[in-house]
C-alpha cells in the first residue's frame, strides 16, 4: 500500500501534542475559575447577607476562584499530558506500521 492510500496517517509530532495540551488546560481551567467564581460570589452573598453586612467580593477571587482554578489547571495538565503521551505513542506505532506495509 502507498503513503497516499492512507492521508489520515502520518507521522505525529510532539510539537502539536504540546499545543493540545496547552489549548485544553487553558480552556479547562478558564472554565473551573469561571465556575468557581459564580459560586463564590453567590456563596459570599448569602454568608454576607446572613451576617447582615456587605458582600467582600474579593474572598471570591482571592480565596475560592483562584486557588481552585489552580489546583484544577495543575491536575487538568499532568492528565492531558498523560494522555497525550499516550496518543503519541500510539499514532507512531500506527504511522510506522503503516510504512511497513
Amino acid at each position: 500500500m502507498s503513503r497516499s492510500s492512507h492521508p489520515g496517517l502520518r507521522e505525529p509530532h510532539w510539537y502539536g501534542a504540546l499545543a493540545r495540551v496547552l489549548l485544553v488546560t487553558f480552556v479547562c481551567t478558564l472554565l473551573v475559575f469561571a465556575v468557581s467564581l459564580l459560586a463564590g460570589i453567590v456563596g459570599t452573598v448569602v454568608a454576607s447577607r446572613s451576617h447582615g453586612t456587605r458582600p467582600d467580593m474579593t474572598v471570591a477571587y482571592r480565596y475560592i476562584a483562584l486557588p481552585t482554578a489552580a489546583i484544577a489547571g495543575l491536575i487538568v495538565l499532568v492528565l492531558a499530558f498523560a494522555m497525550e503521551i499516550q496518543h503519541y505513542r500510539r499514532a507512531k506505532a500506527l504511522a510506522s506500521i503503516s510504512r511497513a506495509h
